[in-house]
């Protein structure tokens, strides 16, 4: 076997566009690991979960490496990209599937919308081991060297260990004043977003709506959740499938209907 083959060969996406501060970081520490290849949406996607791009052309660009990195950029969403990048750019099947590092939580119910995780659960989709990573900072300019030490740990974890067959991780690490320096196996939050869109009226007199809202967390003091380490300067990991179905399933055993 040629000796680059028998690298690990890392995928790499995110939501928040090729050009973010969050991939680059993400890049910086996983070169250590094998090969990376990283593929992202041109500009930002925030919000997309695992939206599919179904009435458009996409394309693919290669552009400037970064690091040894080979960079491509699309049109499409975070989906997209994974998609794009198994049957299309890469040359070989990726060991690892990582996302991010997002710019802003992807805890409690976040994780559904994120594109961020959209991309990490396209990953699992494929059955490969796969990582979303986030930090609890939207700026553009953020300092992600916080998070290096849990990236490098979980990342040679992974690598290590493997995953359970549809399972992923959406690792979130807290923005706090001092460096966090403990990490929880822990659970999603309960929560939820209130007065999600402010209407506004404009000058000819029609009205409009922009995304806003506050979370609720359902759950404040409960130590288990995502949401109180992060709250506590800890980073939250929580271990999140891909089937979605219900573990009370026997609890409608009334569906089972013979007409």
């Amino acid at each position: 076997m040629d000796s680059a083959q028998s690298k690990p060969l890392i995928l790499v996406s995110n939501d928040d566009g090729i050009d973010a501060k969050g991939v680059h970081a993400l890049v910086d520490r996983l070169i250590q690991f094998g090969d990376v290849v990283v593929v992202c949406p041109d500009s930002p996607r925030s919000g997309q979960s695992m939206a599919l791009t179904v009435n458009s052309p996409l394309r693919v660009t290669r552009v400037k490496d970064y690091r040894d990195a080979k960079m491509y950029k699309t049109n499409g969403t975070p989906v997209d990209c994974v998609k794009l990048a198994m049957h299309n750019v890469l040359d070989r099947i990726p060991t690892l599937v990582v996302a991010g590092i997002n710019h802003g939580s992807n805890a409690s119910i976040n994780v559904v919308y994120s594109g961020t995780m959209g991309a990490t659960f396209e990953g699992c989709a494929y059955g490969l081991p796969a990582i979303g990573f986030s930090l609890t900072d939207h700026s553009p300019n953020a300092d992600f060297e916080p998070c290096y030490p849990f990236i490098d740990a979980i990342v040679k974890g992974v690598l290590e260990r493997g995953l359970p067959k549809g399972v992923c991780l959406n690792v979130n690490i807290p923005n706090s004043a001092v460096p966090p320096t403990e990490m929880r196996l822990t659970k999603s939050c309960k929560g939820n977003w209130t007065d999600e869109y402010k209407e506004y009226v404009d000058p000819n007199g029609g009205k409009f709506y922009w995304l806003t809202g506050k979370f609720v967390n359902e759950e404040p003091d409960n130590p288990d959740t995502d949401e109180w380490c992060l709250t506590h300067g800890i980073v939250s990991v929580v271990p999140v499938m891909l089937d979605r179905t219900a573990p009370e399933a026997r609890d409608f055993s009334w569906l089972n209907i013979h007409f």
